[in-house]
């Protein structure tokens, strides 16, 4: 019973991640007559029982969930991600840091989409990628300490709190740090 919560919750979360790249879709979520739970982003078949919907991607984020001090710094200064096609690790590397204090934020692919090309240029005066705006500071190209202190000033909460649902996937070099070499013998 545990295992298939655990595989619902993993299948629910990749379905997540994948449609974050969308615009605004709905998931669905559906028992079927055997009573497995599914989710996909087509309705359920008519015989399908306890049905749900919810509407992902596109930036939502359900912000009754959120803790208190992320609704607040979310109001006061939202956060933009801007990135590219060919960015790679930064990107990844900022994707990752965001999720890992749990900070709800929109991401835009200026490299892929004329209108965020424009709004990056604005922003930033060029086309530096990734390019995060956390209100109204900007800062160009990837540096922890960097986003992390505007984060901070911005009043997210440090680290993500225990329930609380990543804002995008975390990598698996993230997830698991290498434990460190151990010191040659003399």
């Amino acid at each position: 019973m545990a295992t298939r919560h655990i595989a619902g919750a993993v299948l629910a979360a990749a379905l997540a991640a994948g449609l974050a790249a969308q615009a605004q879709t709905n998931v669905y979520r559906w028992t079927d007559q055997e009573g497995k739970v599914h989710f996909s982003d087509t309705p359920p078949p008519e015989e399908a029982k306890s049905v749900s919907q919810k509407r992902m991607g596109g930036g939502y984020v359900d912000q009754t969930q959120l803790p208190y001090a992320t609704q607040i710094a979310m109001k006061r200064n939202p956060v933009t991600l801007y990135v590219g096609t060919q960015c790679g690790d930064p990107c990844a590397s900022g994707r990752d840091l965001l999720a890992s204090r749990g900070v709800p934020f929109t991401e835009r692919n200026a490299q892929a989409n004329a209108a965020e090309n424009e709004a990056l240029r604005k922003a930033s005066g060029g086309l530096e990628v990734p390019f995060l705006l956390v209100g109204e500071t900007k800062l160009k190209g990837y540096d922890e300490g960097s986003w992390n202190a505007a984060l901070d000033a911005a009043g997210y909460p440090r680290t993500r709190l225990p329930g609380q649902a990543a804002s995008a996937p975390a990598s698996p070099a993230a997830q698991a740090p290498k434990p460190p070499a151990p010191a040659p013998a003399q």
